[in-house]
């Protein structure tokens, strides 16, 4: 995963935080965490996670996209496979691969 600095009406906004490995063990659960701190949390509110599988290629997949409103969306690859990693606020975007 590559983690972005958030940029919010030309102001520098908060960080998005993400291991630079996660270690996975064939045949079991991993969880994928990712997580946003607002500078001003006031102000700064995550209204959607997008998670891409990057291809050899250099090319990508979606995932899932979690949507504060919406919920969540699972490509159909990843159905049953995917599930959020954590409940309430999406601040904490992390996701769970299954088996």
């Amino acid at each position: 995963a590559r983690a972005h600095r958030a940029r919010s009406a030309g102001c520098l906004a908060g960080v998005v935080e993400v291991p630079r490995a996660v270690t996975a063990v064939l045949g079991q659960d991993v969880v994928l965490p990712c997580r946003y701190r607002a500078r001003d949390e006031d102000r700064e509110k995550v209204v959607q996670v997008t998670w891409l599988k990057r291809g050899a290629g250099g090319g990508s997949d979606e995932v899932v996209v979690l949507n504060r409103e919406h919920g969540e969306h699972v490509q159909a690859p990843y159905a049953g496979r995917v599930l959020r990693g954590a409940q309430g606020a999406l601040e904490d975007g992390a996701i769970v691969l299954r088996n």
